[in-house]
């Protein structure tokens, strides 16, 4: 009997802290709501947005690396949150990262994203959301290039593209 409630406690302590579903482990709503501008509800996102974009920025998904139309874009200007249209990254600091995703050392400003504690998967990671809307853009790693260190790996289908 003993035995049986200490397995059943760690079982849970261990779902706790590896997160079941995306959501887990993530305060994303009131990170949301500290500079979220653009509300709109997942059904006006849905009839707005391409499906592919829609289930990337508004379901948590993720495109297959190597295949979205910014991994390897080499274009000069800025990559816009393809829900809202918000300015995110700076083409001068893309770079290449072999991820198979666009990977950017820094923001356009510390305030274009915000960054949510994410335990979904077996895995302890940062989600990169658009502060003026909430849409999912990516996950940031601590294996970036100088100066920032960082690398926000940006899903393509979460971004447009405006030349300067």
């Amino acid at each position: 009997m003993l035995k049986q409630k200490i397995l059943s406690m760690l079982i849970a302590a261990c779902l706790a802290s590896t997160g079941c579903a995306r959501t887990q482990g993530r305060d994303k709503e009131s990170a949301k709501e500290k500079k979220q501008t653009v509300m709109k509800s997942k059904e006006e996102w849905k009839q707005e947005l391409d499906p592919e974009v829609y289930h990337i920025m508004w379901e948590g998904g993720t495109e297959r690396a190597f295949t979205g139309k910014y991994w390897s874009h080499k274009g000069d200007g800025l990559y816009l949150c393809a829900s809202c249209k918000a300015p995110l990254f700076d083409s001068k600091t893309k770079f290449k990262s072999g991820s198979g995703w666009p990977s950017f050392w820094q923001p356009i400003d510390s305030n274009a994203i915000d960054l949510i504690l994410d335990k979904s998967f077996g895995m302890i990671r940062e989600e990169v959301v658009c502060a003026k809307c909430g849409g999912h853009l990516g996950h940031v790693f601590n294996d970036g290039p100088e100066p920032t260190g960082l690398r926000y790996c940006i899903n393509s289908a979460s971004l447009e593209f405006k030349s300067r």
